[in-house]
């Protein structure tokens, strides 16, 4: 049954998830031009609240775990497995309290309403993974950003997305550079648990009625340790967390 309701449902998802991202992005663009920064970033919260309550025409239950952890006088940078498409909305909407940032592929700045332009506008990170130094130069540049501001930044330090959910090797470099930007920081395991579920079969049909668990882990307090043992705890946390799902 839950494959008939997702061969049903998901049509449904596909089509008010694509009406939102285009209705969405001249509101944007309104809300900044007309109230600034902090306009915009109501109007990309409310988009990404709305993507998450969209969620339940699949019958996604979703839970977030562990917000009360974050604290509100620090900078963050969240350290997150990378599961699909799904985890942008999820970081967004949890996040939402501390203007939340993401490093991401400069490909994605274009060519996709409301997503694009959020990334262009936003002041996340857009790397030319081609280009190791313009890359460390955006993440530099955010890294002060959330330092100055005390902001929270996504990023996946696995890179590209596992589909079966199986975490792969994290790479320090992104950390790194914005642990040396923004030295204050403090290190958040993020959990997310169950879009490799929701999408077993890829795009079509996604599957109905999947439980989906967002956790925020135990902060790391950065302190003198290098980067790869940093992203390597934060790596072992996330792999318990999945484990016991």
């Amino acid at each position: 049954m839950r494959l008939v309701a997702g061969y049903i449902f998901t049509p449904v998802y596909y089509a008010a998830f694509g009406l939102l991202l285009v209705i969405f992005h001249p509101v944007q663009m309104i809300a900044r031009r007309l109230g600034g920064y902090e306009a915009h970033l109501k109007s990309v919260i409310a988009l990404n609240g709305l993507i998450m309550m969209s969620m339940r025409i699949i019958g996604a239950k979703v839970r977030y775990h562990g917000l009360e952890k974050l604290p509100d006088d620090r900078p963050l940078i969240v350290a997150s497995n990378h599961q699909s498409m799904f985890d942008i909305p999820a970081f967004i909407y949890g996040f939402h309290k501390f203007h939340p940032k993401f490093v991401s592929k400069i490909e994605l700045a274009s060519g996709i309403p409301s997503i694009s332009y959020n990334l262009k506008h936003s002041g996340s990170a857009l790397i030319d993974r081609k280009s190791g130094s313009q890359a460390i130069k955006e993440i530099i540049r955010l890294g002060r950003m959330i330092e100055k501001n005390k902001y929270a930044v996504c990023i996946f330090p696995e890179g590209t997305r596992s589909r079966t959910g199986e975490l792969r090797p994290f790479q320090p470099a992104g950390v790194k550079s914005l642990l040396k930007a923004a030295p204050s920081s403090l290190l958040i395991p993020f959990a997310i648990d169950g879009h490799s579920e929701l999408m077993e079969k890829g795009y079509f049909p996604l599957k109905y009625g999947v439980k989906i668990n967002y956790s925020v882990l135990d902060p790391i307090e950065p302190g003198n340790l290098d980067a790869e043992v940093l992203v390597e705890k934060c790596r072992e946390a996330i792999e318990e967390c999945l484990s016991k799902s």
